[in-house]
């Protein structure tokens, strides 16, 4: 799928958007010699001359213009303030005595030259780049963001996403429901879990099993959005329309079906105008994990956010897994005293079992290699909310 559009918005609403440009320092940081402690700015030289007392000269606090230091004299000054002219060192309140307008040094007390002084461009120079794009912006980058002097940023443009659900059998909550029927609870967690992950335009469509009301419904979201998440009728049964469907409204198909449990019937195209349709199995636990495992990695690349390090965790307890397919098992993570991060499987009696997912937070891949897998080993880790 494309890599989506920029747009420009102000910073202070950036958080959790994917950065499309370098931001780099506007001067040196810190601008100028920062003051670490509360206390008097002197001249090392006059201490090691044998002086211990000193004329306050005068008093500078944060943000005030820089003073200069007259010789033998001191500076009161406060954490944050710019170190005077002519001073090269720090003496914090806790270690002098002021009497009158004269700063006496605590018996005893050594003075080091230049001690609780930040000097200018430590932490970083002028036009030094300190966000590149792809990351993912967070609260601590905001702080970056304005320090650069900017008050605008380029973002991903947020894409339109449109989560369908199908089937006869689906009642929303709040709506009577018969004893044959079920109620909806995909579309609204793959809802949740989109915007869980920044995605917040995902309006949810609810469209019976039925060919023409299928397609002239998902042709309207075609038009209207660039993402569908279509969950339900993708397997092999006579109501299982969507394939189809997607194939009549000119959906190109790039694969079907996974060799992977839950989730096996998964399905992915592309439409004419590069639409990427994603089109889920309707077991909720299967519908959980392929969202997860294919639809939030897909939209991060679309989104030019850079592919974050892979997890790992041990397994928690031996495990067995006979068919020859991957394996996605919920876990629930806990950790031991020597600070190992465990999965600890949990159990789920079928894929549509999703009432044992509110207990996990992810899975774990078990390749199809192998059938038994000792505790101890380290698997892949893939969380619900990262």
């Amino acid at each position: 799928m494309p890599v989506f559009d920029t747009e420009t918005i102000p910073a202070e609403v950036a958080t959790g958007r994917v950065l499309r440009q370098s931001v780099q320092a506007e001067r040196d940081q810190p601008p100028f010699d920062r003051v670490t402690m509360d206390g008097i700015a002197l001249r090392y030289a006059d201490f090691t001359s044998g002086q211990r007392s000193f004329p306050v000269q005068a008093t500078q606090a944060a943000g005030d213009p820089t003073l200069q230091l007259n010789d033998g004299e001191c500076i009161e000054i406060m954490t944050g303030a710019s170190l005077p002219e002519n001073a090269d060192c720090i003496v914090p309140v806790e270690r002098i005595h002021i009497d009158g307008r004269v700063a006496a040094l605590e018996d005893g007390y050594e003075v080091e030259h230049r001690q609780f002084i930040h000097p200018r461009g430590s932490d970083h120079t002028k036009d030094a780049h300190l966000l590149t794009p792809g990351a993912l912006i967070t609260p601590m980058d905001i702080a970056v963001i304005a320090s650069a002097g900017l008050t605008e940023i380029n973002v991903s443009r947020m894409p339109t996403i449109r989560v369908i659900s199908t089937g006869n059998e689906l009642v929303p909550a709040g709506e009577p429901i018969a004893a044959h029927e079920i109620r909806m609870s995909n579309g609204p967690a793959l809802v949740s879990m989109l915007e869980t992950h920044g995605y917040v335009d995902s309006d949810h469509d609810h469209i019976a099993d039925d060919p023409d009301a299928l397609k002239s419904r998902i042709k309207n979201h075609l038009d209207a959005a660039d993402v569908l998440v279509l969950s339900g009728g993708v397997s092999m049964g006579k109501a299982d329309f969507i394939p189809q469907v997607l194939a009549d409204l000119g959906v190109e198909v790039v694969f079907h079906k996974v060799s992977q449990r839950p989730g096996k019937p998964m399905w992915f195209g592309v439409g004419r105008d590069q639409q990427a349709v994603f089109a889920l199995p309707g077991n909720p636990v299967s519908a959980l994990v392929c969202c997860r495992q294919y639809v939030l990695p897909a939209l991060g690349l679309a989104n030019g956010q850079r592919v974050a390090n892979p997890e790992f965790a041990a397994l928690a307890q031996d495990v067995q897994f006979k068919p020859a397919l991957t394996c996605f098992m919920p876990v629930r993570l806990i950790s031991n005293t020597s600070g190992q991060l465990l999965a600890m499987p949990v159990k789920t009696n079928t894929s549509g079992d999703f009432a044992a997912l509110s207990g996990s937070d992810g899975y774990v891949e078990l390749p199809t290699e192998e059938s038994l897998f000792k505790a101890g080993r380290a698997v892949a880790l893939r969380r619900w909310l990262s």
